[in-house]
């Protein structure tokens, strides 16, 4: 076992940057196994009902007494979560930073996150309540830790380092979730040569499965991270200490154009992100004629492209600010996305989503890296990163509650999906403008 006492590591060593991106590795299965693969499509056998020729022909669902689209209910669960994220997120982030003990913030939401997903082998559709509700925590432990371990990044890399040790972590968590992810399709597609009687439990195993792995992994991490710096210990005032931190970061961060522009603009431009990567395999399940070709495999060959591309995305937008600027770079990552989202509107058969599966892979990795270490370099000299990095996330996460509300309500209206992907375009464009505007003189 790892000493904790021996493993102090200095900021910017190896070995520590290694550790703190290792985490990706462990959260990530709960990205590609729960959000985009396996779990949307348990979710949509369970709930759509189709004909002979593939079709949809009731997608209704009973939830709490209402009868709602499907699609619908799952986006306005994720919105909902979103909203209690960013309500507790600047809170919590602003009393870490004040005792110096995000690590532990940081650990609590990784285990609610893990044991939700664990939950979620009891997800049935007559207890459809209980399942989403476990579904529900799985987003606010996942999200949550994440607040904690972006906040991390300055703290274990100096500015030089912050690009490559950003694209670094989702790389790791690119690969293994992918592991993870052909694990699971092993169980699932070979049931009955693992004793199974069909894939419904192993595919409920995989849950399991993702839960152990997020929690088995992330202790490597937990073994280098520093505790955090030490501040002031346990008062009665530690919620009014907490918000006056919040408010702190908040006159900081006026007083930073620079940082204000662009969190304005990420704000915008992620709102489209985020909902895209949430819905991307619920749109494949209703919009595209699988028709003379398997569904599930068509689905999961996608993700793994997306999985796969998004690797060297993460890497090629790296390299690609090293020499040409961040914002530069996500100006032209935010142009393809938009782009992506038009072709998405027309897009009918299985070639079509590959196509734009590849595409979505190399910006999607692009965009999150590259976003995540702009947002570090524009930071003051600081030790509060927590509180700084809940700004961040909490923008990210209101601009998710809007993304998926507008999703959700537009499908609604409308019963089509391709209606609300199109509607995305406007906040790609308008990100850009956004972009745009910030000098050039002081750019990254």
């Amino acid at each position: 076992m790892i000493n904790k006492k021996e493993t102090v590591l200095p900021k910017g060593h190896p070995k520590l940057i290694k550790a703190w991106a290792f985490y990706d590795w462990a959260n990530s299965v709960y990205s590609l196994v729960i959000s985009s693969a396996i779990f949307p499509i348990f979710y949509g056998a369970l709930t759509l009902v189709k004909n002979e020729a593939g079709e949809v022909i009731n997608d209704q669902v009973d939830f709490l007494g209402f009868n709602i689209n499907n699609d619908s209910l799952i986006s306005y669960i994720t919105a909902f979560a979103f909203v209690c994220i960013s309500i507790l997120s600047p809170l919590l982030s602003g009393i870490a930073d004040y005792i110096g003990n995000k690590r532990i913030y940081m650990k609590f939401f990784n285990y609610l996150g893990a044991i939700s997903c664990i939950g979620l082998y009891w997800f049935t559709l007559e207890h459809i309540e209980i399942g989403l509700l476990f579904y529900f925590f799985g987003l606010i432990g996942f999200w949550g830790s994440i607040v904690f371990y972006n906040s991390y990044l300055p703290d274990i890399a100096f500015k030089d380092q912050q690009d490559q040790a950003s694209a670094f972590g989702f790389s790791l968590g690119y690969i293994g979730s992918v592991i993870l992810l052909l694990i699971c399709l092993s169980m699932i597609m070979g049931y009955d040569y693992f004793g199974f009687d069909s894939n419904a439990q192993p595919t409920r195993i995989s849950f399991v499965l993702t839960g152990i792995w997020w929690i088995g992994f992330s202790q490597y991490t937990y073994a280098y991270l520093p505790k955090s710096f030490k501040k002031n210990a346990y008062s009665k005032e530690i919620f009014l200490n907490g918000f006056k931190e919040i408010k702190q970061v908040f006159v900081n961060i006026k007083s930073i154009p620079t940082l204000q522009q662009f969190l304005g603009a990420f704000f915008v431009y992620s709102m489209a992100v985020q909902t895209i990567m949430l819905i991307a395999t619920y749109f494949g399940m209703e919009e595209i004629n699988w028709s003379g070709q398997d569904e599930t495999s068509g689905l999961i060959i996608s993700i793994l492209l997306i999985q796969i591309v998004a690797i060297g995305g993460a890497y090629l937008a790296a390299k690609l600010a090293r020499k040409f600027g961040n914002i530069f770079t996500l100006i032209v990552i935010n142009c393809i996305w938009a782009c992506i989202c038009i072709y998405a509107f027309f897009m009918k058969s299985p070639t079509d989503f590959y196509l734009a599966a590849f595409f979505v892979g190399l910006v999607m990795g692009a965009i999150q890296s590259l976003s995540r270490s702009t947002y570090a370099k524009l930071l003051p000299n600081t030790k509060d990163t927590t509180s700084f990095f809940s700004f961040y996330d909490v923008t990210e996460k209101i601009g998710i509650v809007v993304g998926m509300s507008i999703f959700g309500l537009i499908s609604q209206l409308t019963d089509s999906m391709r209606n609300s992907v199109i509607f995305l375009v406007v906040f790609f464009i308008v990100g850009i403008f956004l972009l745009i505007r910030i000098p050039k003189r002081t750019r990254i």
